[in-house]
C-alpha cells in the first residue's frame, strides 16, 4: 500500500494547488459578465500562480474530509491508518498548514493528524476500485454554514419559512445575506433537506462534490437550483463582497426523506476556493 500513500499524497497537492476545472471555468464566465471584472480576474491569476508555483491557492489549507468507496474485500481498518500517514507526509511537502487543534490542550499536533483529524467517510459498493474523494475545507467558509428547523420562527432569527420548497429557498437566500460577502464569495451552496440535523450536515457537503455544470437529475431540484442561485446573484452581494453580479456560482440540492415532525435544512457553503479532488485506486 506504500503506493497508495503516495497516491494520497498527490491528490492533496492537486487539491490544495489547483481549482478543479469546473469551478475554474465557472469563475472565468463569472469574470466576462461582470461590469468590472477586476476582483474576479486577480482570483483567476491567483489560481494560475498557484498552479504554476505548485503552492496551495489559499493559506488556509483547510480541514481534510475524505469520502470513500470501499470494494468488496477491502477493509476501512486498512486505509485509515494509510490516509493518516499520508496526511503527516504531505503537511510537510504540499505543504499544508497545520490546522489540527486539541480543544483539551489548544495546542496543534503539527502534521494536521489528531482525533477525528482528518475526517473520514466510508462505504461499501460494488465497484471492484477504492474511489477517494477529497476535499479541503476553509474555516471561514465552514464558519458561515447554517442549519434551519423549519417551520422558523419570525420573532426569532428574522425569517418566515415553512415546511415547502419556498421555505428551503428562503433558507437559502437568508444564509448568504447573513453572511454578507463574508467568506469570499462567489460562494458554491450545498444544501439539503432531510430528517435529522446530522443527517443533512453531511448530505449538504456532499454536494460539493458535484461538478457545477452538472444539472440534478430530479427535474424538481433542478428547478430549484437554477431558481435560487439567479435569487442569489440578483442581490448585489458580489465578488468578495464588493459589489457585483456573481454571488455564487453554482447551488446543488439533494433530499432525503424526513419525520413527519422535522424538516431540517443545511446550507453548506464553500467560498470560490472550492478544493476537492478524485483518486480512483485499482
Amino acid at each position: 500500500m506504500l503506493r497508495l500513500k503516495d497516491g494520497i499524497i498527490e491528490l492533496y497537492r492537486k487539491v490544495a494547488t489547483s481549482i478543479p476545472p469546473d469551478v475554474e471555468t465557472a469563475i472565468v464566465e463569472a469574470a466576462r459578465n461582470e461590469d468590472d471584472g477586476l476582483t474576479l480576474n486577480i482570483i483567476i491569476d491567483n489560481i494560475k500562480s498557484a498552479r504554476a508555483l505548485k503552492r496551495p491557492v489559499c493559506q488556509d489549507t483547510g480541514v481534510p474530509i475524505f469520502w470513500i468507496k470501499l470494494p468488496q474485500g477491502v477493509s476501512q481498518r486498512e486505509i485509515t491508518p494509510i490516509i493518516i500517514e499520508a496526511t503527516r507526509e504531505a503537511t510537510i511537502k504540499v505543504p499544508l498548514r497545520a490546522n489540527a487543534v486539541d480543544p483539551l490542550t489548544e495546542l496543534n499536533s503539527g502534521d494536521n493528524t489528531g482525533k477525528g483529524f482528518p475526517i473520514i467517510f466510508y462505504e461499501e459498493y460494488d465497484g471492484a476500485s477504492l474511489v477517494i474523494d477529497l476535499m479541503l475545507k476553509g474555516a471561514g467558509c465552514e464558519n458561515a454554514s447554517h442549519t434551519y428547523k423549519l417551520p422558523t420562527d419570525d420573532s426569532v432569527i428574522g425569517l418566515e419559512a415553512h415546511r415547502d420548497f419556498e421555505g428551503v429557498r428562503r433558507c437559502i437566500i437568508d444564509s448568504v445575506l447573513r453572511i454578507q460577502g463574508l467568506s469570499c464569495p462567489p460562494y458554491t451552496l450545498g444544501v439539503a433537506v432531510g430528517a435529522s440535523k446530522e443527517q443533512v450536515v453531511l448530505l449538504a457537503k456532499r454536494q460539493l462534490l458535484r461538478k457545477l455544470n452538472d444539472v440534478n437529475g430530479i427535474a424538481r431540484l433542478a428547478e430549484l437550483e437554477g431558481q435560487v442561485l439567479r435569487d442569489i446573484n440578483s442581490l448585489g452581494v458580489g465578488p468578495i463582497g464588493l459589489g457585483g453580479k456573481a454571488t455564487a456560482l453554482g447551488v446543488k440540492i439533494a433530499v432525503n426523506h424526513r419525520h413527519p415532525a422535522s424538516y431540517f435544512v443545511e446550507v453548506s457553503v464553500s467560498c470560490w476556493a472550492l478544493r476537492r479532488g478524485k483518486l480512483i485506486w485499482s
